[in-house]
């Protein structure tokens, strides 16, 4: 126990309340005849007297006698009182002090008002300015139980003092955090620190408080944090900064891109992610109902600041029989795929690897590939050797697409004279076309369907270099971290342009470059692939627009992205580019693509159940419209 001392404060009180007993002796003392009468009464008693005031003082300040089986009613709330008065008599006397715990991954600093998490460090990382990183310091943190008492008073945690103590066993450090109204009544905050690991067990009890807690009102458990940004890039930072959690035992959410207020149902862990880097609180047992608020600190990106996000989250605690009782984890390090995925409690959903299908391929595909790749590759060519396998990989994907527009290229006379024939009965024109095409094996679906099977994996890469840790303050060529924007030009203080930032990467300037070559190559093909139409807007115009648009936005999106994910879009666009400069000049044959299609007429054609119902729709259009033709 700390050592009690007499401030100023507390002397003026003991000196007013002491004249204050001296008067109310002196109000209600006996007459002098009456104290003549009884002096000799008095007297023969007084010893008595004595000994039974010291024994009634002893029942209500002694530790043994707090767990007598039979109290008065009177004793009773002498008791209540004397256990109330241990908290606020801790809460004026005992000074502000901190307990300082360490192991190989984390220095913690506990607050012993409040008994909770003052400071946390994670020791094995630094930010972009090589400062350590802190997930908690200076007071942006808070975490407090709110609790009513049985004289209708509300206590607070976080204004009561704990008194700390720290034990080793083996690789286990224990930190017991006590509010104590004697050594066998008190509310304890229990933390065990493991070597080697950012889980920590934490426990919440107490003992002999059943008749100080009023169990009839609700108990709440406040836990607040203020984010600190970690990353170069504010946006960035702030767009991966948000509030995780797993609710109705296995379904999972997040709430936070934006300023929120939402209540959920049976959660059994909540997570502050502050994009690399997550602080998690978990339950044994789900929290019934909980209220998460986020509010957004970042009015302007450009603007250096300190903080992203506010959290905060109210849950409530259920008690047994009166007193604490709940069993929980903490977990404080990286934002690691790997590291949270070994807990196996759900906690690598943590990681934005998408839903569905593309996170299927980030977990069982990409994940394992670029750990394989990177654990004897420098990060940068390991980044560029999983780009060109995936791209080899789709490549029969691409020559499918391109094959179909050059039979579409070659068909396109056809098609025209087709459209040209029926151009007052556009339904027959339809039905020709698609039985020609049907016949030539030459349908717009089979350039469809390649671009689908694509479109999984372009979305889940996309997901999954943002979020892959082991990127983070890995360097390649001029790029100080491929988790961040590198840069070649920052712009003078006070000057950025809209959308874009306040400085150039290169990275993005040549993955713009590269998609615009590749639109360019691609764009003529489809032109030519496509059959004129009357009353229909110019492909030709449309594709232009697009071939410039595309690198523009991709320029203006990616600059203030991962230089990782920007160099996989260079490398990936250039060799598409020679994926199709190699099937166009050295695979394709126009003239035997043409000569198969001729031979392809002349066989009958089996149509599919899709297109054989098209087909029958067309007809049944077409019957109907000669109807009402000869009605008119």
């Amino acid at each position: 126990m700390e050592e009690k001392k007499l401030d100023i404060n507390s002397i003026i009180g003991f000196v007013l309340i002491f004249g204050i007993m001296m008067f109310w002796l002196w109000q209600n003392g006996p007459t002098p005849e009456e104290i003549e009468a009884q002096e000799k009464a008095k007297q023969e008693q007084v010893e008595a007297e004595k000994k039974a005031e010291a024994s009634e003082q002893t029942k209500v300040t002694t530790a043994e006698d707090y767990n007598a089986p039979v109290v008065s009613d009177s004793l009773k709330q002498i008791d209540l009182q004397n256990k109330l008065g241990a908290f606020a008599y801790s809460a004026a006397n005992t000074s502000d002090k901190e307990t300082l715990v360490e192991s190989d991954l984390l220095a913690l600093k506990f607050n012993n008002k409040g008994g909770y998490l003052s400071e946390v460090k994670l020791k094995k990382f630094v930010d972009f300015d090589s400062v350590p990183i802190y997930i908690i310091k200076d007071n942006n943190a808070a975490f407090n139980i709110n609790f009513g008492t049985t004289d209708s008073r509300i206590l607070n945690t976080k204004d009561l003092y704990f008194e700390p103590s720290v034990t080793e066993n083996g690789d286990v450090t224990v930190i017991s955090m006590k509010l104590k109204v004697s050594e066998s009544e008190f509310l304890e905050y229990r933390y065990e620190l493991k070597e080697g690991d950012y889980m920590m067990d934490f426990t919440i009890r107490s003992q002999g408080l059943s008749d100080v807690i009023n169990s009839s009102q609700a108990v709440n458990l406040d836990w607040n944090l203020k984010t600190y940004r970690h990353a170069k890039s504010i946006s960035y930072s702030n767009r991966y900064t948000d509030i995780h959690y797993e609710y109705e035992g296995d379904k999972d959410d997040y709430t936070g891109m934006s300023d929120s207020d939402e209540d959920e149902e049976d959660v059994s862990w909540i997570g502050y992610k502050q994009h690399f880097f997550t602080s998690i609180l978990l339950a044994d047992k789900p929290f019934k109902t909980v209220n998460f608020k986020v509010k957004n600190l970042v009015e302007d990106e450009t603007i250096d600041t300190v903080f992203t996000k506010d959290f905060a989250t109210k849950m409530p605690l259920e008690l047994q029989s009166g007193e604490f009782n709940s069993s929980m984890d903490w977990y404080y390090g990286p934002t690691d795929y790997k590291i949270l995925n070994s807990y196996d409690r759900n906690l690598d959903e943590i990681v934005p690897l998408g839903w569905g299908i593309f996170g299927w391929i980030n977990r069982y595909l990409f994940i394992p590939l670029f750990g394989f790749l990177s654990g004897f590759l420098p990060y940068g060519i390991a980044i560029i050797v999983m780009t060109v396998l995936i791209k080899l990989a789709m490549s029969f994907v691409q020559y499918k697409q391109f094959l179909s527009q050059a039979k579409l290229k070659i068909l396109k006379p056809e098609l025209d004279a087709i459209r040209e024939k029926h151009k007052n009965n556009k339904a027959k024109a339809q039905q020709e076309t698609m039985a020609l095409q049907t016949k030539a094996g030459a349908s717009p679906m089979a350039g469809c369907m390649p671009a689908l099977i694509q479109l999984p994996v372009f979305y889940a890469l996309f997901q999954f270099f943002p979020s892959a840790f082991d990127l983070r303050q890995k360097s390649f060529l001029w790029v100080k971290d491929l988790s961040s924007y590198d840069t070649i030009y920052e712009f003078p203080a006070g000057w950025s342009i809209p959308f874009y930032g306040n400085h150039v990467s290169l990275f993005p300037i040549l993955a713009s470059i590269a998609i615009f070559f590749y639109m360019r190559l691609t764009t003529g093909q489809q032109v030519a692939s496509q059959p004129t139409q009357e009353g229909m807007p110019d492909m030709s115009k449309m594709m232009k627009y697009m071939m410039y648009f595309s690198p523009i936005m991709m320029l203006f999106f990616f600059n203030n992205y991962a230089s990782g994910l920007s160099l996989y879009y260079f490398i990936s666009n250039l060799i598409s580019i020679g994926i199709i400069l190699v099937i166009k000049n050295y695979i394709l044959d126009e003239d035997k693509i043409h000569a198969q299609i001729q031979e392809n007429k002349k066989k009958p054609k089996k149509q599919g159940r899709f297109q054989k119902k098209m087909a029958e729709m067309m007809e049944q259009a077409e019957k109907q419209k000669q109807a009402q033709q000869k009605r008119k």
